[in-house]
């Protein structure tokens, strides 16, 4: 307890699923939270029901003002600025890519690399004058490797991990940590974006989330709390020595196939091999 007692933290998309488990762990561990968010009816509820610990306001973290003014008030009401998570995020289908739109492009772009560039950008300068800070970012395992998004997610989130490591590098001459965490099958409301549900439908439509994304070694999807328990980490001083990585929190799934698969797979192909040339597998023939 109290890891993060007297930091002040801003957490962007914090108003529900990965940020929103993240802002009620910081605030257990003693932190005060500026929630930024476009979800202003949920971002607001969420600040009311943290009794005092957190602050609401409406952000585009795509519009460079809408971040500025986001550090400036935090600076203003706080003081100082010891964590900034950028989390914001949200998923655009799949489609393949003669299909593209490129609105879709720039509106993926906009939200997932640039807002975090923003982030990492005046983070940084209140961060330097004070020599410490933590900057998290999210990025996915659809920025590891191929297979899990559609193209623009996955080439945003592979930028957000290589601005990682650069800002990394630089910042850290200053005393300010830049990681980032790459989840995957998570079961959040990015699955269903865009959808017109409403809250209860919302929440039902997780537990088909979740039926569909735990097929990974440990057999199960990720909750939001397994995403912001390690952003959690890293904001502490239980991981100051830790700068410039991309940390997988997906239950196994982008390490490659399952075992469990993989046996089946190579037992299917003996069998077939066994079918098609039985004299060749006949007990005593030699081979």
């Amino acid at each position: 307890m109290n890891r993060l007692e007297g930091k002040i933290a801003i957490i962007t998309g914090g108003a529900s699923g990965i940020g929103e488990a993240a802002v009620r762990k910081f605030v257990a561990e003693g932190a005060r939270v500026v929630i930024a968010d476009l979800q202003e009816k949920q971002g607001l509820e969420l600040a009311d029901s943290l009794l005092g610990q957190t602050v609401f306001l409406r952000t585009d973290v795509s519009s460079e003002a809408d971040v500025r003014h986001l550090v400036e008030v935090t600076l203003e009401r706080f003081g100082r600025l010891d964590c900034f998570y950028n989390n914001a995020g949200f998923g655009c289908g799949t489609r393949p890519v003669a299909e593209t739109p490129m609105a879709d492009f720039d509106l993926q772009m906009a939200v997932l690399l640039r807002g975090t560039f923003l982030g990492i950008k005046y983070a940084a300068a209140a961060m330097q004058r004070q020599r410490s800070g933590v900057i998290v970012n999210t990025s996915s395992v659809a920025g590891v490797s191929g297979g899990y998004a559609n193209h623009v997610y996955s080439a945003a989130k592979a930028g957000v991990i290589s601005l990682t490591r650069t800002t990394a590098l630089e910042l850290g001459e200053s005393g300010i940590r830049v990681n980032c965490l790459c989840p995957g099958a998570i079961a959040t409301p990015i699955f269903v974006h865009g959808i017109p549900l409403t809250d209860t439908e919302r929440e039902q439509s997780l537990v088909i989330v979740a039926q569909a994304l735990g097929r990974n070694p440990l057999g199960r999807c990720g909750l939001p709390e397994d995403v912001a328990n390690v952003a959690l980490w890293l904001a502490s001083e239980e991981s100051s020595f830790v700068n410039g990585q991309a940390i997988v929190v997906d239950g196994g799934l982008a390490s490659g196939k399952m075992w469990s698969e993989m046996q089946n797979t190579t037992n299917n192909l003996f069998r077939n091999l066994k079918n098609q040339f039985p004299a060749a597998f006949a007990e005593g023939s030699g081979k």
